[in-house]
């Protein structure tokens, strides 16, 4: 089947996560290609913090949220909220990147006329564009499943793994921050969302110590990472080495960070996923999850064999993997 060019179109993704919205981003490319405009909208969820993450994307339009909180789109009543936001849209397409068949109602209330999804379950009874995964791809990895969904409705896929854009505006007010800082850069991502992902803050520090002699480094995370950003700071300080304190910047500004670095290291979060998707060579330490392998860029790091957990991957291994990512020249190799 081969959809015709559409008018106003709506992508639905509601996975919260910063790097969910990343893995998507070669998806959102290739429906966007599929409308009159070039552009389209998405519904998701604050967390993603898509208005700042996708605010330099040329696709993307309005970014719609879900809120789950009291006088949301959480029950009944929300629902019909939920329906009235996608109605004022006057969309013409929604494509649905998840199994709940309640963003497929919610769409369906709203009156657009072409509702396309995974189909499953009670999903598929309210979707109206015949493509459905089959039952093995429920519990596939979200890529896999967006990626199937494209595949059957012959939707070309031309970026074969994410590609983020660089707001202008905040690329400046990165090089105005830092611009005592000299090069190269090296930015080392210390948070997580959870705590068998977080390889702990005397270990970045000592790694940080190592590395200075090559480049800056530059702490990187999230408002929830202020404290034990701080903490990574002091030990490089007692430790005799400096870094810049790159901790809460507006996510627009971490994405144009990220962009000028030589390099990235870190646990597997979000930042990790946009360190890949701006180009920069990315370590990503998985002790605690399995390796992505979506990006070219992202080179993984894992205990040795017999090992697990964060605890077990050294500094001196994550030393040695960032060496050979060859992407110092000789006068500032990493030892």
């Amino acid at each position: 089947m081969k959809l015709a060019p559409a008018g106003r179109t709506l992508i639905v993704q509601p996975l919260p996560g910063i790097g969910d919205m990343v893995w998507h981003l070669p998806h959102i490319h290739a429906i966007a290609a599929t409308t009159i405009s070039g552009r389209v909208d998405i519904l998701t969820k604050p967390r993603s913090q898509a208005d700042r993450l996708l605010c330099a994307d040329v696709c993307v339009g309005r970014i719609l949220w879900v809120k789950r909180e009291s006088g949301g789109h959480a029950g009944i009543s929300g629902l019909f909220r939920l329906a009235a936001l996608l109605r004022q849209g006057a969309y013409q397409r929604v494509w649905i990147f998840h199994g709940s068949a309640r963003y497929a109602l919610a769409a369906w209330l709203a009156g657009i006329p072409e509702r396309i999804g995974y189909g499953v379950g009670g999903q598929a009874w309210l979707l109206n564009v015949p493509a459905r995964l089959p039952v093995d791809y429920r519990h596939a990895h979200p890529t896999v499943r967006a990626n199937a969904l494209l595949d059957l409705l012959n939707i070309p896929r031309p970026e074969p793994e994410p590609r983020l854009s660089v707001s202008a505006v905040a690329e400046q007010a990165v090089l105005a921050q830092f611009a005592d800082w000299p090069r190269p850069w090296i930015a080392l991502g210390v948070g997580s969302s959870e705590p068998w992902k977080q390889w702990g803050a005397a270990r970045f520090a000592e790694l940080a110590l190592a590395l200075q002699r090559v480049g800056s480094i530059f702490i990187v995370g999230g408002p929830g990472e202020r404290t034990l950003g701080d903490e990574i700071l002091r030990l490089i300080s007692e430790g005799g080495g400096a870094a810049a304190n790159a901790i809460a910047l507006p996510l627009e500004q971490t994405a144009a960070l990220l962009a000028r670095c030589r390099g990235y290291i870190g646990n597997d979060t979000g930042v990790l996923n946009m360190a890949a998707a701006v180009k920069t060579p990315a370590l990503g330490l998985f002790g605690g999850s399995s390796p992505l392998t979506h990006s070219r860029w992202i080179h993984a790091v894992t205990p040795p064999d017999g090992y697990s957990g964060m605890a077990a991957i050294t500094v001196t291994q994550v030393l040695d993997a960032f060496a050979r990512l060859d992407v110092f020249d000789e006068t500032c190799a990493v030892a």
